[in-house]
């Protein structure tokens, strides 16, 4: 296939502050003369930055690496992953269509992209805010069909499934990745049959999923112009997750008091079900560690956003929560028995504490503040 750039393009490029930072990090661990080996990952941080992949985007990334435009431009036309064409302000959808997902329905996921978004692929629908490709097999041939939506794989589709999705991205939701048919990863749909010791400890959601959900940034641009992981999750629209984007971290609103919280009126969101049921056996001591000094409410009535903390989502943050913890400073000041105690009561994350070393990046955000904290996160360098 013969790919091309498009024939309209911006006047220019540049990446933001932080995605520049994020690109001078990356470039740098290559030996001097050799930084040209970085020009996959910065194609790709200058397509999350705008969308789509320009002809400006491609030049200036060239000369950050000292490259030739043709050698940039090579690159960029032979790697299907990069969009050289305008794509949804909301996601792109990638609907595979090779055999084990054409065999399973594909041809009909297809045809809600036609209905919903337009008849030909690589093109805006009507509101702009979506765009679809039929790709190569995903690797995700025991869950076909399936599709890629943004940055996560939706799986277990159906055409009805695929339509809903498509309405809630519209509406500013994001669903959670993953099996869309209630099946917690690739197992049989009649239930696991062999190594079931692995359903005890497990998390809400299977690895991939549980990631996505953590991070927030499944259909996220990232410019570096907000604070990152502002996704909406969970029910949370779009409206509201913009209201706490800016250019520093503002805390959360403070939530009532576990006592006094309203269960959830609907079912939308039975992660926050399973927080609540997790949190009730938090009043009793464990027996293993010391319980970290709580809080009954924030300080001044407002949380720190702890989900600035990598391992931290909205089910976690609730969690803790619930356990009297609010602050940043309070988890940088636990001890290995605050530690522990931690471990052992967040039912279903267990260990989730030591694994993501929260302590560790809660004293670097109290030495070096947020932004610098966020950078060096965006970098991996802690």
């Amino acid at each position: 296939m013969l790919r091309r750039l498009h024939k309209e393009q911006p006047a220019s490029f540049e990446f933001t502050p932080a995605n520049l930072a994020w690109a001078k990090g990356q470039s740098s661990k290559y030996p001097e003369g050799r930084q040209a080996s970085a020009i996959i990952p910065l194609l790709w941080r200058a397509q999350e930055q705008h969308g789509w992949l320009t002809r400006p985007a491609i030049e200036y990334v060239a000369d950050m690496l000292g490259m030739a435009y043709i050698r940039a431009l090579e690159v960029a036309t032979f790697y299907f992953m990069f969009q050289l064409q305008p794509v949804g302000s909301v996601a792109h959808i990638q609907i595979c269509g090779t055999t084990s997902c054409m065999i399973c329905g594909a041809e009909d996921l297809i045809a809600v992209c036609h209905e919903l978004i337009s008849k030909t692929p690589h093109t805006l629908s009507a509101d702009g805010k979506f765009s679809w490709e039929e790709v190569e097999c995903m690797g995700a041939c025991a869950n076909a069909p399936m599709a890629q939506i943004g940055k996560d794989y939706y799986e277990d589709l159906t055409a009805e499934k695929l339509r809903e999705l498509i309405g809630r991205f519209s509406k500013g939701e994001v669903p959670v990745p993953g099996p869309q048919n209630g099946r917690y990863a690739a197992e049989p749909l009649s239930g696991l049959t062999s190594l079931k010791e692995f359903e005890s400890g497990k998390k809400q959601y299977n690895a991939s999923a549980q990631l996505a959900v953590d991070i927030r940034d499944t259909v996220k641009r990232i410019d570096g112009t907000e604070v990152p992981l502002t996704t909406p999750w969970l029910g949370k629209t779009a409206k509201s997750a913009a209201k706490t984007a800016g250019s520093t971290v503002k805390p959360a609103t403070a939530p009532k008091p576990a006592a006094e919280a309203k269960p959830e009126k609907s079912a939308k969101a039975p992660a926050a079900k399973a927080a609540a049921k997790a949190a009730e056996p938090a009043k009793a001591e464990a027996t293993s560690g010391k319980r970290p000094k709580a809080l009954k409410a924030p300080k001044k009535g407002k949380a720190d956003d702890l989900q600035i903390i990598e391992g931290i989502g909205p089910v976690l943050e609730k969690l803790l929560h619930g356990l009297g913890i609010f602050h940043i400073d309070q988890i940088a000041a636990w001890g290995a028995a605050e530690i522990a105690w931690i471990d052992s009561n967040l039912k279903g994350f267990k260990g989730c504490a030591t694994h993501d070393k929260w302590v560790a990046q809660a004293k670097l955000i109290g030495e070096v503040g947020t932004e610098e904290f966020l950078i060096r996160a965006k970098t991996n360098n802690y």
